[in-house]
């Protein structure tokens, strides 16, 4: 049975049988207000370190790098209207394969030219954020971002991170002011995009 989230609550991402899960897939999925501009919302994935920031270029997972250098993060593909029911981007995540210096992947979704198309949170709603059992495609667990979050630009959802050897996730429903990936991935000491 899926465990739905609140902001903030953290949880173990083992298996019912108290296994470590092998692979997840991470499903983002939102929807643009009725009678709503078309909106390109842009999931990524930021590997860190141990302090919070990327450690080299490709730790940014997002569009135009599509598979972190590991092999152990990449995306299925960009959505460019968040039409339809279900993950409109998804992110796969081989626990196995994430090299050991790595100890967080933060989840974050940011709007392609938000700035440009005045285009902001506020004009999307029902956004979540899931973590699927890719071996069994079992839902483990599912957190919907209850407030909107209109001026904003970005999204910190969540993020899975390491802790005395497992593996967890932590609810985060965070907005930010950044502009696009470049801006988002700046705050977790990414700079590596030219």
């Amino acid at each position: 049975m899926s465990i739905n989230l609140t902001k903030g609550q953290r949880i173990d991402l083992s298996k019912d049988g108290g296994g470590a899960l092998k692979k997840v897939v991470v499903g983002l999925g939102w929807d643009v207000v009725d009678n709503g501009p078309d909106i390109d919302c842009d999931a990524s994935a930021i590997l860190c370190g141990a302090d919070g920031k990327t450690i080299r270029k490709g730790d940014v997972v997002f569009y135009n790098n599509q598979k972190h250098p590991s092999g152990s993060v990449y995306s299925t593909g960009d959505n460019l209207t968040g039409a339809g029911e279900g993950d409109d981007e998804q992110l796969i995540v081989d626990m196995a394969k994430i090299p050991v210096e790595y100890d967080k992947i933060v989840f974050v979704v940011t709007i392609y030219q938000a700035k440009e198309r005045r285009q902001h949170f506020g004009l999307i709603n029902n956004a979540f954020i899931r973590i699927v059992d890719a071996e069994t495609s079992k839902e483990m667990m599912k957190y919907n971002l209850s407030e909107t979050y209109p001026g904003k630009t970005g999204m910190i959802f969540g993020e899975i991170y390491r802790k005395d050897g497992k593996w967890k996730f932590n609810a985060i429903g965070q907005a930010t002011d950044d502009g696009g990936i470049v801006g988002m991935s700046a705050r977790f000491g990414y700079t590596s995009f030219k």
